[in-house]
């Protein structure tokens, strides 16, 4: 359902845009990267956050770490993640699918200004071992995610 919720998405927003299903799992950075071919700082992972009863999906460069200080100024209070077994309920999206596309309405979206040093970047697509390649700007653009600087 999440796979298909993302191909949805595409096809009425971004038709041009392939969803790359592998034979391997992709859920980790690591296996991402080995996967598609590219740096692991190429690999937009998605993390997944709460703030009282607030929900954030924020998109970082793979290999960005969440710096507590600047997101807690940023979200307004102290920022945790979400429980493993919340966030499929909550994003629709299993652990090592998660992404900006199709999500449940709900969570808030935000791209970390990490992404930014790249002109393509590498999102999980639904599934463990689905993705797409796209321009961070892009990814943005058609998710109405916000950009944020909050990783180090």
């Amino acid at each position: 359902m999440s796979l298909q919720s993302v191909r949805d998405f595409f096809a009425a927003n971004a038709p041009d845009i392939e969803v790359l299903v592998l034979d391997q799992s992709t859920a980790t950075v690591a296996e991402a990267a080995q996967g598609h071919g590219v740096p692991p700082e190429q690999i937009a992972k998605t993390l997944s956050l709460r703030v009282g009863d607030r929900v954030m999906l924020v998109a970082t460069s793979g290999t960005a770490r969440l710096d507590n200080k600047k997101a807690k100024a940023a979200f307004g209070g102290k920022v945790k993640m979400l429980d493993f077994s919340e966030v499929e309920e909550v994003t629709g999206h299993p652990v090592g699918g998660v992404c900006l596309f199709g999500v449940k309405p709900g969570p808030e979206l935000f791209c970390d200004t990490s992404l930014k040093a790249y002109a393509e970047v590498v999102p999980a697509a639904g599934a463990p071992n689905a993705a797409v390649r796209i321009a961070p700007e892009r990814m943005a653009t058609l998710t109405g995610a916000a950009w944020i600087d909050v990783c180090t």
